[in-house]
């Protein structure tokens, strides 16, 4: 897999696909990117798992928070990397010890560990590194072009709600 650049269809595909997400590196702090894109994937429908074991056994946006992936319920379809570089090595050795592997393992902007994917990669796990899932998710739904950014995506469709009165833009039907 060429890690530097995605098809918008591998990307799609993955966001389609992925129901539940761990994210490890949650923050209850409100400015802190991961807070925001916690909720955010929230809204959109995605069953989230916060992981950080300082916060363990509280809640950021009502949702539990665990210590780490070991302590889940139960398996999760995507585990998200909030931590840098170096420490997604042992976030995917952590992940590669779990009883039921995750379909996708996707490390936020700027976090890249080429060794780490390949291993992840190896074991049958798509790998997304360098991209946050709540930029890709808006470009690729066109909700993005709400801030005025152009997302370079056209669509005819009209934004369907759903039972909670949410706009769904065609991502998860």
């Amino acid at each position: 897999m060429n890690h530097d650049s995605y098809s918008d269809d591998y990307i799609g595909d993955i966001l389609r696909k992925v129901h539940t997400i761990a994210m490890v590196g949650a923050s209850a702090n409100e400015v802190r990117p991961s807070y925001f894109v916690l909720k955010y994937l929230k809204l959109r429908g995605y069953q989230m798992f916060p992981i950080n074991p300082g916060l363990a056994g509280k809640t950021i946006l009502d949702l539990p928070v665990y210590a780490s992936l070991a302590a889940l319920p139960g398996p999760v379809d995507m585990v998200d990397i909030f931590r840098n570089s170096e420490a997604a090595g042992a976030v995917i050795d952590e992940i590669l010890a779990l009883p039921v592997l995750p379909k996708v393992i996707w490390m936020q902007l700027t976090v890249r560990n080429d060794a780490a994917a390949a291993k992840a990669e190896t074991a049958g796990i798509e790998v997304v590194m360098n991209r946050c899932p709540k930029i890709e998710y808006g470009r690729l739904s066109g909700e993005i072009g709400w801030a005025g950014v152009n997302s370079g995506a056209i669509s005819s469709k009209r934004a369907t709600r759903d039972t909670r009165g949410f706009q769904r833009l065609g991502l998860r039907q």
